[in-house]
Parts: structure tokens; C-alpha cells; sequence
């Protein structure tokens, strides 16, 4: 089996195309090339993307969370619709939690909205446990969001769940030919 290499590299200015191309193909069109920028320049921002040299895509999927105080708010995971169910997204969770791990942050939240069973499904892969419910949170729509937290991100069973996640995000990768370099 030939494996297609994934690269994850910290997202610049350099790719901002790229970020609105995914941002429009994922969301159409949710943030701007100013947002996008801010976030690219903001030091409690880290905005993260995969790669692949053998893909007409440029950038597969990216994710972003927020620092803000002990917590990482994690604000975009996005894949690109031609690659989804091929476990970029759960590939995605798992370096920006390790992210915030290394950051030092205690703990992770996220709004999803309500109908997204695929991403509240993959959340709840990580142990994302339901903390609330913002009504009338999505402008587009009125649609209600789910508030998600992780808890315990320094504890040491939480290092154990991170590289048993690490183990079988590589293994499901590789089904879908997928290697990746972090």
C-alpha cells in the first residue's frame, strides 16, 4: 500500500488563498481575509493546517483554537470536503489539543451546532462532554450550539488518552493511505 504524506504545519500569512479557499469550500465563506488575518497575527491564536504535496487541494484542513487563560477554545476544525471520512478531522482535534496541551491550557471548549451529528460524533471520540446550549447562536440560521469542554488536559491520564488517540489516529489514517508528518 502507497501512503500519501500529510504535513501539519502552523498556518501564515503566506497561506491566507489557501485558508479562504477551504474557509468557502467548508463554511462558504464564514470568516474573512481580515478575520483570518487577526487570528495569523494574535498570539493566543493557533491556527494549524494539513497538508499534501500530492493533492490539487491545497490545504486539506486547518483548526484554530483561541488561549484564553487556562482554556483553548477552539473556534474552526475544517476539512475539505473532498477529504472527508478519511480521519483528517479526528487528525485535526488531536494536534490542537496537543497544541494546547504544550501550551500548558487545563481545559478545551467548543460551540457546535446542534444538527452536526458528524462533528458532535467526532467530539465525542475525544470525550467532549455537553456543557450548555446557546440558543439562536448561528446568525445564519437561528440553529442552536452545543457547548463542549474537555476538562483535565495536564493530568497524566489525559497524556495517556493523548497517545492512545495518536496511535489510532495514525492507524486510521494509513486505511485511508495516509501518512503524516508532525
Amino acid at each position: 500500500m502507497i501512503l500519501s504524506s500529510l504535513e501539519l504545519k502552523t498556518l501564515t500569512s503566506e497561506d491566507l488563498t489557501a485558508i479562504l479557499e477551504l474557509d468557502q469550500a467548508c463554511f462558504g465563506g464564514l470568516w474573512t481575509m481580515e478575520g483570518y488575518q487577526r487570528e495569523l497575527d494574535s498570539p493566543n491564536s493557533d491556527l494549524l493546517g494539513l497538508f499534501s504535496p500530492h493533492s490539487s487541494v491545497k490545504l486539506l484542513g486547518m483548526g484554530c483554537f483561541w488561549s484564553i487563560l487556562e482554556e483553548a477554545h477552539i473556534t474552526i476544525v475544517a476539512v475539505h470536503p473532498q477529504y472527508h471520512h478519511q480521519g483528517l478531522g479526528q487528525a485535526l482535534l488531536y494536534f490542537l489539543l496537543q497544541t494546547a496541551c504544550d501550551r500548558g491550557l487545563e481545559r478545551a471548549t467548543l460551540e457546535v451546532r446542534a444538527s452536526n451529528l458528524a462533528a458532535i460524533s467526532l467530539y465525542q471520540k475525544f470525550e467532549f462532554q455537553t456543557a450548555g446550549r446557546r440558543r439562536g447562536y448561528y446568525q445564519d440560521n437561528g440553529e442552536d450550539a452545543l457547548i463542549l469542554w474537555l476538562p483535565d488536559l495536564q493530568y497524566p491520564q489525559f497524556q495517556k488518552k493523548l497517545q492512545y488517540w495518536e496511535t489510532i489516529i495514525r492507524y486510521e489514517l494509513a486505511n485511508s493511505h495516509w501518512s503524516v508528518d508532525s
